[in-house]
């Protein structure tokens, strides 16, 4: 069994937990209420700064020149594609540039990015990948799971499922997918074991970071 299949079934509980919580099944119904996805698209760019920070150590860490041109490719995408395209997207909720750029990460989206940094700083490509393919992952799982649902003819979520379920995401998914198992053929059991603690954590993340805009869960207001 590939590396990845094995994550997938050992984690299949919080896995799945992902796809199913209100804020998908809500989404998919177009039924959301637009402050909770708006209170997420502002997190969401903050969270794209630091994520795209791990396609730099990618690079950094490949040891195969292609596989180091792809992580640059991809930082580059990040910065000056994709987060101009949330920008845009931004703007047909009302959110102003400004907004975007001033705004303070949650307590979650803190911890979220901070772990996944910290990991990919301390080792080498596999911690890098197993840090950031559950967002990848699951993203482009949901966006497919989304397409035959009434988000994706909704007058504002339907972008959202038309980018994370169109055939250049998947591909990038795939590629970051057989990369992983690639990397982690012949590694011991205890390696792959430090790995899918890593897996498991930031899939976690990526449901307190669904529960957290779906509850606006931001730091308290102390007087």
């Amino acid at each position: 069994m590939k590396f990845s299949q094995r994550l997938v079934a050992e984690l299949k509980p919080i896995w799945e937990a992902n796809h199913h919580h209100p804020f998908v099944q809500e989404l998919s119904e177009g039924t959301l209420d637009v402050e909770k996805f708006k209170f997420y698209m502002i997190q969401d760019y903050i969270y794209l700064v630091d994520y795209a920070k791990l396609f730099a150590l990618g690079a950094i860490k490949a040891t195969d020149l292609s596989v180091e041109g792809k992580f640059a490719e991809l930082l580059s995408e990040t910065l000056n594609t994709e987060m101009s395209l949330h920008r845009s997207y931004a703007k047909e909720f009302g959110i102003k540039e400004d907004e975007l750029e001033n705004a303070h990460p949650t307590p979650v989206t803190l911890s979220y990015t901070n772990y996944m940094l910290s990991v990919g700083k301390s080792g080498g490509l596999d911690k890098v990948l197993v840090a950031l393919l559950p967002c990848m992952w699951s993203y482009n799982q949901i966006g497919h799971l989304l397409v035959d649902t009434p988000a994706s003819n909704h007058p504002l979520y339907a972008n959202w499922v038309e980018m994370y379920s169109d055939n250049d995401y998947t591909d990038l998914t795939n590629w970051t997918i057989n990369l992983l198992d690639e990397i982690t053929t012949g590694k011991s059991d205890e390696e792959l074991k430090e790995l899918t603690e890593i897996f498991k954590n930031t899939t976690m993340y990526e449901y307190l970071f669904w529960d957290m805009a779906y509850n606006h869960r931001d730091w308290p207001e102390i007087k």
